[in-house]
């Protein structure tokens, strides 16, 4: 199994997937120097916090990654159907974490998350929203670690400037 449905008073805990979680963001004007925007909205975000803080009581911020739809990325021209079938589905791909749809979640579609979209959340206000409803699933073990791992790959891989010459 690799979803669950926690109670609305379960404690968060990493691997817990929220939606209409309000999401700010800011972004460079284009064409503009120095002018930036601030885009207000709500959306879809795994909590990626360490679940041993977060059971510690040692944190009261948490990191989460923007969740979408893979259709809708695909749709819009952010990725192409070939690489989410064959490269991101597999894990193959730094950056993006394939959730497969589940009937244990009846409204959740097959969803990328993109880890190099993070965002810094209060706890207090993902447990407002797992109260309000807004927390529809948790991922399970051995998934959450899969997950976590996938994110630490993600930011501590080592780029070297060019691959290593070899003898014939």
């Amino acid at each position: 199994m690799m979803y669950e449905v926690p109670t609305p008073d379960a404690a968060v805990t990493q691997g817990d997937l929220f939606t209409q979680c309000p999401i700010v963001e800011v972004r460079a004007v284009e064409g503009a120097d120095s002018e930036i925007e601030v885009l207000k909205g709500f959306g879809s975000v795994v909590e990626l916090t360490q679940a041993c803080d977060l059971a510690q009581g040692k944190v009261t911020h948490v990191v989460a990654a923007r969740i979408a739809a893979a259709a809708l990325l695909v749709e819009s021209g952010v990725l192409k159907d070939q690489q989410v079938r064959n490269q991101i589905r597999r894990h193959q791909v730094y950056g993006w974490y394939f959730l497969p749809a589940d009937s244990c979640l009846p409204a959740w579609q097959e969803s990328l998350v993109d880890l190099r979209n993070l965002i810094t959340l209060p706890l207090t206000m993902l447990g407002h929203l797992a109260a309000a409803g807004c927390r529809v699933g948790r991922l399970c073990s051995p998934y959450r670690e899969h997950l976590s791992k996938h994110f630490a790959d993600t930011y501590a891989r080592i780029g070297l400037p060019e691959p290593y010459t070899t003898e014939p």
